[in-house]
């Protein structure tokens, strides 16, 4: 009998997960995305689009349409998301695990300043900061608020409301090559980059900038999250999903 799999999606890596379960598995995929982001990129499989309000209706979903494995793939900063799943794949009583990029680790050469929310990266910058701030859309407005630096805030979606200046906005989605990374840092004279431990290959670029030109990373460190069996790449997703759907 064909398996009901729900990815709670949003990142590459669940992109990445939903195109190798369709390819090789004869399991039906839904992924659901949030709906922030108003061109999301192509998604393998069905596709959800919209929250679930919590984790009751995240756990009715689970029961009504019959899921047999719920797999959170979100980004490692959607804490109340991954709490939700949890609470929900345990009273729907469906098996669910994380798909979790490792997150980055500092080198010998790197200057990270660990915070854990974006309030606290703003006011450890400096005056007179020229900062790269690369935290999203949601986690501006602490920076745009001081108007005693300069910020460039790199996004995947313009903001409804322009920033004053001196601040600005870039409109990028990644990859970034290393190259073109070190000449933004240059031309804007970047004094400090703020970034999320997002993990992975495809915005590893930024932190080798940072460390090669010597600027400091304001680093936003990860919430805590459930403790649930966590995959750190897609060939691990596959052993759990094997042994769960067994």
């Amino acid at each position: 009998m064909t398996k009901r799999i729900l990815i709670l999606g949003g990142t590459e890596d669940a992109r990445a997960l939903a195109e190798l379960l369709n390819e090789e598995t004869n399991c039906e995929v839904i992924t659901s995305l949030a709906g922030r982001t108003s061109q999301p990129a192509e998604q393998a499989g069905t596709v959800r689009v919209g929250g679930f309000g919590g984790a009751d209706p995240l756990e009715g979903y689970l029961r009504e349409n019959e899921v047999d494995l719920l797999i959170d793939a979100t980004h490692p900063y959607a804490a109340q998301i991954s709490a939700n799943a949890a609470r929900a794949s345990a009273g729907a009583d469906v098996p669910c695990f994380r798909l979790e990029r490792p997150a980055w680790a500092a080198l010998d050469a790197d200057n990270w300043i660990h915070v854990k929310t974006a309030e606290e990266a703003a006011a450890a910058l400096p005056t007179g900061a020229r900062a790269l701030v690369t935290v999203g859309t949601g986690g501006l407005a602490p920076f745009l608020e001081r108007l005693d630096i300069h910020v460039t805030a790199r996004v995947i979606e313009r903001p409804a409301e322009p920033p004053m200046p001196p601040h600005k906005i870039m409109v990028a989605r990644p990859p970034f090559a290393l190259e073109d990374e070190l000449l933004l840092m240059r031309t804007e004279h970047i004094t400090h980059l703020v970034s999320k431990n997002s993990g992975g290959k495809k915005m590893a670029p930024k932190i080798a900038a940072a460390r090669e030109l010597a600027i400091p990373v304001v680093m936003l460190d990860r919430p805590k999250l459930p403790e649930i069996e966590t995959a750190r790449n897609l060939n691990h997703a596959l052993a759990i999903m094997g042994r769960l759907l067994a």
